[in-house]
């Protein structure tokens, strides 16, 4: 019998939200099919990575983003000098109902990049995952009742660190990016919100929980982000990466994503790329887009669909 491909159960989770999703009126009023509670395992064992094949993953992208959120920086300037525009739209739509410009996004990424000052106004998202994850606020009393934030907050991804290296079998390595107090300031409340880890016979694994998921744009970056940091955090501690499992509150598809979805389904995935990392820095926020090579990619042609905003 031949072993299914790891891609499989992830077009067969496509098939089931486009064919039997509820219909579904969202926040961006362009409506999806969903269904609510669903899950994903992937191993992550021999340089394994779940990178889709039935359509091209800008894996160095999804990289790029992944190692800005361990910078905890909240502005898109770094990301688009980068040319990583997975953020630019938010800040775009701030800047144009607020100033009634119809600027273009190339035109607005370049003023970012260019302008630090417009940078500064414009391209701030808010203490989005980032800053959650390595500087999530504390307050301390400030006297009569009062209190005041530290300058220096919480830094979960390094607590985690020492954690997994020194109490492995802890039930708490969490990294959680939902601040219920700052949800408001965000751009977009975290959506892959909830990583926690375990270690079992020197394997790490780590499960995802993703309250809100687009599948056709969104997921394969989020899977490819979740194995990233297993396989981060499992060579800073002395492990063997084990399995990523992902598990979905909504999980839907947009109706304007039909085209790709309809196309996408009707490809078969193929092949086994393989992740190395060329080195091994000092710590899990030292690492640079050059320490990672994909081996044996060999994806089918991209398929593009609209960001819902």
């Amino acid at each position: 019998m031949t072993a299914t491909h790891y891609e499989q159960p992830y077009l067969d989770l496509m098939r089931r939200i486009w064919m039997q999703g509820d219909l579904r009126v969202d926040r961006t009023g362009v409506g999806t099919r969903s269904v609510f509670g669903t899950s994903l395992r992937f191993d992550l064992s021999d340089g394994k990575m779940p990178l889709l094949t039935t359509k091209r993953v800008f894996w160095k992208t999804a990289t790029r983003e992944f190692l800005w959120f361990l910078t905890g920086d909240t502005n898109i300037r770094a990301l688009c000098a980068q040319g990583v525009e997975i953020w630019t739209d938010w800040p775009l739509a701030r800047y144009r109902q607020e100033t009634g410009k119809a600027i273009d996004r190339a035109a607005f990424s370049r003023a970012i990049v260019q302008d630090a000052a417009f940078a500064a106004r414009w391209g701030d998202l808010g203490p989005v995952y980032g800053k959650q994850w390595v500087d999530w606020p504390v307050y301390e009393p400030a006297g009569e009742g009062l209190f005041r934030q530290r300058s220096q907050g919480v830094n979960q991804v390094a607590d985690l660190v020492q954690g997994l290296r020194t109490n492995p079998g802890s039930r708490r390595h969490i990294v959680e990016g939902w601040n219920v107090a700052e949800l408001d300031r965000m751009a977009l409340p975290p959506c892959h919100k909830t990583y926690q880890f375990h270690v079992a016979d020197g394997r790490l694994s780590g499960v995802l929980y993703q309250r809100s998921c687009d599948v056709a744009l969104g997921l394969p970056f989020n899977l490819w982000g979740a194995a990233l940091f297993i396989r981060l955090l499992a060579q800073q501690c002395d492990l063997e990466p084990g399995e990523l499992v992902w598990m979905g509150g909504d999980t839907h598809l947009y109706l304007n994503h039909g085209e790709l979805v309809e196309a996408q389904l009707q490809r078969h995935p193929a092949g086994s790329p393989r992740l190395t990392i060329a080195r091994r820095p000092d710590s899990i926020f030292e690492y640079a887009i050059d320490d990672f090579i994909v081996h044996d990619y060999h994806p089918q042609g991209h398929l593009a669909a609209p960001v819902a905003v």
